[in-house]
């Protein structure tokens, strides 16, 4: 299976794009991770919220009409412990899921279309986060999930 992270706007500060080399890197050891940066949206000084959201949406569409299995980061979505975030790419893939396609929204989220596209929304906490910060949580997580799949010592339960 290959999880892919499809990522708005490029990441503007240094420990962030050096925190996520890191977790790619340690990621190839267990499964393939695509990460995907698309581009800002050019003028979006000039747009409004819902505006913004719309070109954003034309941007997402693509990955979420190509992949069965898309998955929205949303701080209203699903909580899961490391454990169990392990286990649900583990059911992925057992079921034989061919990608998983992990999405992080811009500074203002996604638009209500692209919410109701994807198949569940996951939460990595009930605080709220930038869409920076996002990028190297998530991958954090995720080499933590394949740690505790492969039984290595990195997760203290």
């Amino acid at each position: 299976m290959k999880i892919t992270v499809v990522s708005i706007g490029k990441t503007v500060k240094g420990f962030v794009y050096q925190g996520v080399e890191e977790y790619l890197k340690r990621l190839t050891r267990y499964i393939k991770v695509d990460f995907i940066v698309l581009p800002d949206v050019k003028n979006s000084k000039n747009l409004t919220q819902p505006q913004l959201l719309n070109k954003e949406e034309l941007l997402l569409m693509p990955y979420i009409e190509a992949c069965p299995m898309v998955y929205l980061l949303d701080e209203k979505g699903k909580q899961f412990t490391s454990v169990q975030l392990a286990k649900f790419f583990e059911a992925k893939m057992l079921a034989g899921a061919k990608e998983v396609i992990l999405i992080i929204g811009g500074a203002y989220g996604v638009s209500d279309r692209i919410k109701e596209s994807v198949q569940g929304k996951i939460a990595l906490s009930n605080l709220t986060f930038s869409h920076q910060m996002v990028r190297v949580i998530l991958l954090e997580q995720l080499y933590r999930a394949m740690t505790i799949l492969k039984g290595e010592p990195y997760h203290h339960s």
